[in-house]
């Protein structure tokens, strides 16, 4: 029997918000849709996945409760790219922290400014600076200057062609996309997928106008790979991960570093303190499973912080 799938009505119905709020969710890709037509669609399964990650830690058991436990007086905002390993972080350290993370899933460029403009505590980012060609570091240095900074290397990636099982339409380099009978899907400005893919094209010479699809945007990997699953395009540029998880077929092109930038405030340094600390944690390592398409060996890795952020760790 086929599943249901819901309109955004329906899921409002459900969820006791409004429809305006569900296509906020859809579009910061915390909730996964897909369109027939012109109609958006959600699956049950999503709405389950949902709020499986919504849910609020389970309280513990009175004999559990004698040992110390962390008391959060708020969430820790998160702001950047989706990914995978992202959303296994949160149900982590709902478990292990009970801290909740709040995460909205805007691109790597959006989550940056808004942890620039003091609006988030954490981002999430993949920014390839074309001029030399180094991840997430430039851009960090050109913003924060006065502030209490630590870069931390969650993974590396591998990105590349997503395409349907067999690779039908050959799909190998930057140039078939330019194909006549080749239709893309793409990732929003400001993604860091969108600034690798574009950095490519440049280093190619290919004009973007010349990709059937390239205006056609979606806001996180898993939606942009479903249109491939559902054979409305024949190519997305994305990472492995969301391949596999589809049944689809994966040609590597780059590696790229992901990284968590995180901002210190007198309000927020005790609980990202704790994170920081559980993330670099070998119960935390050994929760890691299934990651193909991901190296981490260098997760936890301090990859850059200021001098008024060393000591918060400590």
């Amino acid at each position: 029997m086929e599943e249901k799938a819901y309109t955004p009505d329906e899921v409002a119905q459900i969820f006791q918000i409004s429809k305006h709020t569900v296509y906020e969710l859809i579009k910061r890709g915390e909730l996964q849709a897909f369109k027939i037509g012109n109609k958006m669609r959600i699956e049950h399964a999503e709405l389950e996945r949902y709020k499986e990650n919504m849910k609020a830690p389970a309280k513990k058991p009175a004999a559990e409760q004698a040992s110390p436990v962390y008391h959060h007086t708020a969430p820790i905002r998160l702001a950047g790219s989706h990914d995978f390993l992202v959303e296994h972080i949160s149900k982590q350290v709902a478990s292990a922290l009970s801290l909740q993370i709040q995460p909205s899933y805007i691109g790597s460029l959006e989550g940056l400014m808004l942890l620039y403009r003091g609006q988030s505590d954490i981002a999430a980012i993949h920014l390839l600076d074309p001029t030399s060609q180094e991840y997430n570091l430039p851009f960090i240095h050109q913003l924060f200057i006065y502030e209490s900074i630590l870069v931390m290397r969650l993974a590396a990636r591998e990105q590349g062609f997503i395409v349907a099982k067999g690779n039908p339409k050959g799909i190998q380099d930057f140039h078939d996309l330019t194909r006549k009978d080749v239709h893309f899907i793409n990732r929003q400005k400001g993604a860091g997928t969108r600034f690798l893919l574009d950095s490519k094209l440049s280093s190619y010479g290919i004009d973007p106008s010349k990709i059937f699809g390239y205006g056609n945007e979606e806001w996180n990997h898993l939606s942009a790979a479903s249109y491939i699953s559902r054979g409305i395009v024949d190519v997305a540029f994305g990472i492995q991960s969301a391949a596999i998880q589809l049944g689809l077929d994966f040609i590597p092109v780059a590696k790229e570093n992901f990284d968590l930038v995180f901002r210190f405030t007198e309000e927020n340094k005790q609980s990202l303190a704790e994170l920081i600390r559980f993330l670099q944690s070998a119960s935390f390592k050994n929760s890691l499973t299934n990651l193909e398409g991901y190296d981490v060996s260098d997760l936890g890795k301090i990859i850059y912080q200021t001098t008024t952020s060393e000591e918060l760790i400590l």
